[in-house]
């Protein structure tokens, strides 16, 4: 009974410690997008990157470190809420609530946006795989 205690906490304390990688990798992205670096947009996303936007739209990698380093897309703020994370395997689902300002092409906005994100590890670190945005 006590080695399958131990065990069972063993493994919540793994599964919680991944969980924290996921949100630390979530974060370094929210950031990454405000500040549009280009190779920090290149360090935490992954090559086949399929990033889709509430309106339908969607991009590569290329496409979307283009859309955010050039003011195309442009976040003034992202603040995240209401978010899970569930791990399996080598791929975490994220889902969150985003809201923020933008200035894209010089115009000033506000998003409401319900997120999906897709991570998958990648060489012990985790890289967004696929993200989908719908409004809210």
């Amino acid at each position: 009974m006590c080695m399958v205690l131990i065990q069972t906490t063993q493994v919540l304390l793994a599964q919680s410690a991944e969980e924290k990688k996921v949100a630390d990798a979530v974060e370094f992205l929210r950031k990454a997008m405000i500040s549009a670096e280009q190779p920090a947009l290149d360090r935490i996303t992954a090559a086949e990157l399929s990033y889709g936007h509430s309106s339908g739209k969607i991009e590569d990698k290329a496409a979307f470190i283009e859309a955010l380093t050039t003011g195309r897309s442009d976040f003034v703020t992202i603040e995240l809420k209401d978010q899970t994370i569930q791990i399996v395997g080598s791929t975490a689902i994220v889902r969150h609530k985003l809201t923020g300002e933008t200035f894209n092409d010089g115009v000033t906005g506000n998003v409401s946006l319900g997120v999906l994100l897709i991570w998958q590890k990648q060489k012990g670190e985790w890289k967004l795989l696929a993200r989908q945005a719908y409004k809210i």
